[in-house]
């Protein structure tokens, strides 16, 4: 009899739908920080078995990407200075002169520096959602095209790929933590690039090195 006696207005109010996950992934990018910071980089390019390079270091992120970092490959180690403007490398332990490239030369077939953009990318052609206790794995697959309207060098350098199959990460503050890309082409074999973002501070200066 009470029951019927209440108040529309009293009723219990029924639970708020649960978004669903790309809104989620959405929402958490949109609440991250967007001032500058620096991540330790650690960055692996396989075939098969095989490593290709591994470079690790210190990077900015939401900002030019700038930075300095360790590249090493089977024919050399070389040590690496990003700044905006261009590329210093030059053999770890050698003195004198660095060989400078265009700054585009320090990215790869990852958009390091738009990485929110390449997880709305991946959303936008049907991505899944993956939860964990804390990061959120968002997975999909793209061609160098579709990852060029993100990052024109990036998909220029994934040119002679037929698809990639990428994976990324992002943690309960909406930081990128990790970005797995698993590159197909026509006629040689697969190449898996992995690259780790931890230890997040405050930016760092870098500026272009001076021959000693």
């Amino acid at each position: 009899m009470l029951a019927a006696l209440m108040l529309p207005g009293c009723a219990p109010s029924s639970p708020a739908p649960a978004k669903s996950g790309p809104q989620m992934v959405r929402d958490r990018l949109a609440a991250a920080d967007h001032a500058p910071y620096s991540a330790a980089l650690d960055a692996v390019t396989l075939s098969g078995t095989r490593r290709l390079q591994h470079m690790t270091g210190r990077v900015n992120l939401n900002a030019p990407f700038t930075g300095r970092t360790k590249d090493e490959t089977e024919q050399y180690t070389e040590d690496v200075v990003i700044t905006r403007q261009k590329v210093y490398r030059r053999a770890t332990g050698a003195r004198g002169a660095w060989q400078e490239f265009p700054a585009s030369a320090a990215k790869g077939g990852t958009p390091v520096d738009r990485l929110p953009q390449y997880v709305a990318l991946i959303l936008e052609h049907g991505g899944s959602v993956h939860r964990g206790s804390e990061t959120v794995r968002v997975s999909g697959h793209l061609t160098p095209k579709e990852i060029a309207s993100v990052d024109r060098t990036s998909g220029r350098n994934l040119r002679p790929a037929t698809a990639i199959d990428a994976d990324v990460w992002i943690d309960e503050k909406g930081r990128i933590v990790r970005v797995r890309q698993d590159i197909h082409f026509a006629s040689e074999p697969d190449i898996r690039s992995t690259l780790t973002l931890t230890d997040f501070r405050s930016a760092v200066p870098v500026s272009a090195p001076s021959a000693k």
